[in-house]
């Protein structure tokens, strides 16, 4: 598995990953998008509040975790506090109450599985690539 290239960020308002390939999703447009996606790939979104220790934690571990498919999925994340409107946007599409952290993956427009807390690093992944 990649390491982690700089987890936390020195730019503000950039949430910093890791080497999987995350996109930040910032607009309902990118949403849109990804929806449309998720008929050819599974979409995963990351909902990240960037002011909790757990949600930061929780992410990193899940970043660094082996076994996450090279292709197959594409990941976005998403800072809760900057872009809270969209983060219910979704909670209204998909019809999955909010948490964070939570994972949301999506496929043919739908949510396939979800996941928040403790609960994204007991998630495998790989059954939706």
């Amino acid at each position: 598995m990649k390491f982690l290239k700089s987890f936390f960020s020195k730019q503000e308002g950039e949430i910093a990953t890791s080497e999987l390939d995350w996109v930040q999703l910032t607009t309902e447009e990118q949403l849109s998008i990804l929806d449309d996606a998720s008929a050819l790939h599974p979409q995963l979104i990351y909902k990240h509040s960037t002011q909790c220790g757990i949600s930061s934690v929780i992410l990193r571990n899940f970043s660094s975790k082996e076994g996450h498919p090279e292709s197959g999925i594409n990941y976005f994340v998403l800072d809760l506090l900057r872009y809270r409107n969209l983060s219910n946007a979704i909670a209204e599409k998909y019809g999955v109450t909010h948490q964070s952290p939570q994972i949301l993956i999506i496929k043919d427009g739908l949510i396939v599985a979800h996941a928040s807390h403790s609960g994204i690093l007991e998630m495998d992944i790989n059954e939706f690539a």
